[in-house]
C-alpha cells in the first residue's frame, strides 16, 4: 500500500487545520514519481470544479504535489484525479477510502470544515470513563440512607447481576468524593480527562432516568461533592466531562410528573403524548419518556441562559468541561420529526457560550457518519468504525456473546483486510477533524469488557495498542486496565476491587500505562496522519506521520511469517519504542523486515 498515492487531513497534507469560510488553502498529495499529473476536484455550491496540482518537491522517491481548494461552503468536499499514464494504470481517483480505477460518488471525498473547531485540548486527551456507583466509596457514603428503589449490595461480596429485573437497582454506593480520593490511580495510568456517566438524581444505579437536571444526586454527595471533584481534577490540569440525556428523562422527573398530571401544563409539550394520553418512550421503556424538541419551551430550559441544563454545570464552582450526549442518534428523531442536526448545533452553541473551550461528544452505537460535520456534535463514541472491527479481529475462539450493542448472532471473526476496510469505510465518510475528535473505545459500561472479548492479556495488549496509536481520542472504561471481565454492559459494571489488589492484572496495568505514555509523548500519535502500509489475516501495519516525526506500528493477533515492507524512503535503523523488538535495519533494497511473532504490538520511530 505504500506504493499508492496518499492524502489525509492531517497537518502534513493540510497545513491549515482550521480554514475560514471563503479561504483558499493548500492541500498536498504524495504519489510515486511515475505519476505524470494530478488534478484536484472540489465541490462548490453543489457543482464540481477542477484545479491543477503542481509538483512541490520530491523526497525519497516520492513526488509531492500541491493544489489549492477554496473553502466555498462550510463543508467542502475534494478528491484527486491521478494520472499515471497508460503503462501505470491510467487515471485513478484518490478519496478518503483509497485509490479507485473507476468513477466514485462524492460521499467518501476528503473534507475541509469551516465551522469553529473543537477545543484544542481534546486532541491530546486520554479519557477515563467512570460509572459512579461502582468506582469508589468515600467514608461519607456510609452515612447515607439507602433509597427505596435500591437493593443494597456489598462492594466486595455481592456479585453484579448481568441481566435481570434486579440489575438496575443493585446499589453499591460509590460517590464523587470516592472518585476524588482515587485520582492518583488515574494519574499513574496516565489519563488526563475524566468522564462521568450521569450524576443527577434518579431511580436506578445508572441514572439515565434523571428525576431532575437541577441538582447532583445526594447519594453521590450532592452539588458540593461535584464542586470538590471538579477542583481536584482541574488542580491536576485535567478535564472533567458529564453525561446528559437530551433524548429522554426519567418518569419521575418533575417535568414529566407535571406533564402527565395536567394536560394543560407547559410541561405537556416537552414530551410526546397521543390522544389517549399514552406517551412515547425510549425503545418502549416506559420509565424513559422521550423529549419533544419541536417546541420552544424545551429548548429554553435546556439551552437558554446561564442556568440552563447544559450551562449551569459548566460554570463555577462545578466547571464541567463538556458533555457526552446519551443516545445522541435518537435525539430529535421521531417519525416525521427530524430535528437532530438542528438540536445538535443548538446544544453545541449553548456549550460554547457557557465555556468557549467546552466539548460536545455524541453517543452513536452504530453508523454515526450522517450526524457529524454539521456544526453540532464535535465527535462521537466510535463503536462502529473502531470498537466493533477490533472485536471482530481479536475475538477469542469460542466467544459466546449474544450480540454487539444489539447486532444479533454474536461477534463474527474477521481477517485483517476486512477490519481495515471497515475502518476506512467509516473514516472516509466524515472529516479528518471529526474522526480525530471521536472517541476510540474497546468497550464501555454498555458492552462486554475487552478482556472477555479477546480472552487473554496478550491480545488485550494488541487492542490497547490500536486504541493508543490510531487517530482519535482514546477512552478507557474504568477497570479494563486491571483486566476485569464482563459479558455485557450490566455485567461489566463491576465495582473496582480496591481492597483486593491481589486480583489486579499488574502486567496489563503496566501495558496500559506504557501505551498511554507513548501516545502522550509522541506528537505523531496525537496529531499525525495515518498511512496504511500492510494487512493480512493476522497483521495490520500502518504509519503515523507528522511534520517532525514518523512512527511505524505493527499489530499482530497471531504469529505469522515475517513481513518485508518496501516502499519507504531511504532509512537508517528504526529504533523500537514499544514492544521489546529489535531495531529494524533496512536491507540493500531499503526494505524493512518486521518480526513474525505474535500476538504482539510493536512501535518503531523511523529516522
Amino acid at each position: 500500500m505504500l506504493g499508492l498515492p496518499h492524502h489525509d487531513g492531517s497537518e502534513l497534507h493540510v497545513p491549515q487545520q482550521a480554514p475560514a469560510l471563503g479561504e483558499t488553502v493548500p492541500v498536498f498529495v504524495r504519489t510515486p514519481a511515475s505519476v505524470r499529473s494530478v488534478r484536484v476536484r472540489s465541490v462548490a455550491d453543489g457543482e464540481p470544479r477542477y484545479g491543477t496540482a503542481v509538483v512541490d518537491r520530491e523526497v525519497g522517491g516520492e513526488r509531492w504535489w500541491r493544489a489549492e481548494v477554496q473553502v466555498r461552503n462550510p463543508v467542502t468536499n475534494y478528491r484527486f484525479l491521478v494520472d499515471s499514464g497508460p503503462s501505470g494504470g491510467g487515471q485513478r481517483w484518490l478519496n478518503g477510502r483509497g485509490v479507485f480505477g473507476y468513477d466514485v460518488p462524492d460521499n467518501s471525498d476528503f473534507r475541509l470544515v469551516a465551522y469553529d473547531p473543537p477545543p484544542a485540548w481534546a486532541r491530546d486527551a486520554v479519557v477515563y470513563q467512570i460509572f459512579p456507583d461502582r468506582f469508589a466509596r468515600s467514608a461519607g457514603a456510609d452515612g447515607r440512607a439507602v433509597p427505596d428503589w435500591a437493593i443494597p449490595c456489598d462492594w466486595d461480596r455481592t456479585p453484579v447481576i448481568g441481566r435481570g429485573p434486579e440489575t438496575p437497582y443493585q446499589f453499591y454506593g460509590g460517590d464523587l468524593d470516592g472518585i476524588a480520593e482515587r485520582l492518583d490511580h488515574l494519574d499513574r495510568l496516565g489519563v488526563n480527562t475524566v468522564y462521568l456517566t450521569p450524576i443527577f438524581p434518579a431511580r436506578s444505579n445508572h441514572r439515565y432516568d434523571a428525576a431532575t437536571f437541577d441538582a447532583v444526586d445526594p447519594l453521590l454527595g450532592g452539588d458540593a461533592a461535584l464542586a470538590r471533584l471538579g477542583a481536584a481534577v482541574h488542580a491536576r490540569g485535567w478535564r472533567l466531562l458529564g453525561d446528559v440525556t437530551s433524548n429522554h428523562t426519567g418518569d419521575s422527573h418533575r417535568w414529566f410528573v407535571d406533564a402527565i398530571s395536567d394536560v394543560n401544563s407547559p410541561e405537556r409539550g416537552l414530551y410526546y403524548f397521543d390522544e389517549s394520553g399514552d406517551y412515547e418512550s425510549w425503545l418502549g421503556v416506559k420509565s424513559l419518556p422521550k423529549l419533544n424538541w419541536g417546541g420552544a419551551e424545551l429548548r429554553r430550559r435546556f439551552l437558554a441562559g446561564p442556568d440552563s441544563v447544559l450551562a449551569r454545570w459548566l460554570r463555577p464552582p462545578y466547571g464541567l468541561d463538556g458533555w457526552r450526549v446519551d443516545v445522541a442518534n435518537m435525539t430529535g428523531r421521531r417519525g416525521r420529526d427530524a430535528y437532530t442536526s438542528e438540536v445538535a448545533a443548538a446544544l453545541r452553541a449553548a456549550v460554547v457560550a457557557a465555556k468557549p473551550d467546552g466539548l460536545l461528544v455524541a453517543e452513536h452505537g452504530h453508523d454515526f457518519t450522517g450526524d457529524l460535520d454539521a456544526d453540532g456534535w464535535q465527535g462521537t463514541m466510535n463503536y462502529a468504525g473502531f470498537c466493533r472491527p477490533v472485536w471482530n479481529w481479536l475475538r477469542v475462539d469460542g466467544l459466546d456473546l449474544p450480540d454487539f450493542l444489539g447486532v444479533p448472532d454474536g461477534v463474527p471473526r474477521r481477517a485483517g483486510p476486512e477490519v481495515l476496510a471497515t475502518m476506512r469505510a467509516f473514516g472516509s465518510l466524515v472529516s479528518w477533524r471529526a474522526l480525530t475528535h471521536s472517541w476510540l473505545l474497546l468497550g464501555s459500561h454498555d458492552s462486554a469488557r475487552i478482556r472477555t472479548v479477546v480472552g487473554d492479556a496478550d491480545r488485550q495488549e494488541v487492542a490497547v495498542g490500536l486504541l493508543c496509536t490510531l487517530p482519535g481520542t482514546p477512552m478507557i472504561f474504568a477497570g479494563d486496565e486491571l483486566g476485569l471481565t464482563g459479558r455485557n454492559g450490566e455485567d461489566s459494571r463491576t465495582p473496582m476491587p480496591w481492597a483486593r489488589p491481589e486480583s489486579w492484572d499488574g502486567a496489563t496495568f503496566d501495558r496500559y500505562r506504557g501505551l498511554v505514555g507513548l501516545r502522550r509523548s509522541l506528537p505523531a500519535l496525537r496529531h499525525g496522519g495515518l498511512r496504511w502500509a500492510y494487512a493480512d489475516a493476522d497483521s495490520l501495519v500502518f504509519l503515523r506521520e507528522s511534520p517532525t516525526e514518523s512512527v511505524l506500528v505493527l499489530a499482530r493477533r497471531a504469529a505469522a511469517a515475517p513481513i518485508r515492507l518496501s516502499g519507504l524512503p531511504p532509512l537508517d535503523d528504526a529504533v523500537n519504542l514499544y514492544g521489546g523488538a529489535d531495531a529494524l535495519r533496512p536491507d540493500q533494497d531499503g526494505a524493512l523486515t518486521l518480526p513474525g511473532d505474535g500476538p504482539t504490538f510493536q512501535v518503531w520511530r523511523l529516522p
